[in-house]
């Protein structure tokens, strides 16, 4: 009778561990897709020149940090970030952005992640056609009050790529 009751017992604590193993990863897979649904929206964003969406994609917070493609690019804050993507709005028109190579990674607790994927950014600078073929963005996206935010990006170029015509 113990022995029963003690393979029972092991039994529905296996049952319990694997549905539980199974919602973790429902809402790890839900969690992916809301991150791949971040990164495109911040590639739709930076096309429509849509600040409001950029904004609404970045962590509102003074400790976020974007490094660009120039060594000078270290962008810390939302204040500071919100000021070089108005600049740049300013200054390109007509960016068509195409993503290949995608990898994002969540921690098991669910609340932080890290991507990177490759980008060629194509747009018009003072009248001329330029492209940044290879791009690698990278970064980290924190779920906030239920929500992924962007709180840490990384922009660079492999060096044996240009910016071509």
């Amino acid at each position: 009778m113990k022995s029963y009751l003690l393979i029972s017992f092991v039994a529905l604590a296996l049952v319990f561990s694997s549905c539980q193993d199974c919602e973790q990863q429902t809402s790890l897979k839900d969690d992916q897709l809301a991150i791949e649904n971040l990164l495109e929206q911040y590639i739709i964003a930076n096309e429509r020149q849509d600040f409001d969406l950029i904004q609404d994609i970045w962590a509102p917070d003074s400790d976020i940090i974007l490094y660009g493609t120039d060594s000078e690019d270290q962008l810390m804050g939302w204040i500071n970030i919100k000021k070089a993507v108005k600049n740049q709005f300013s200054q390109i028109s007509e960016t068509y952005i195409s993503v290949s190579d995608q990898f994002i990674k969540i921690n098991c607790s669910g609340n932080t992640g890290w991507f990177a994927e490759r980008l060629n950014y194509n747009f018009i600078y003072k009248g001329e056609a330029h492209t940044y073929s290879g791009l690698r963005f990278t970064g980290v996206v924190e779920k906030i009050e239920g929500k992924w935010m962007l709180v840490q990006a990384h922009l660079s170029l492999p060096a044996h790529v240009g910016v071509g015509k």
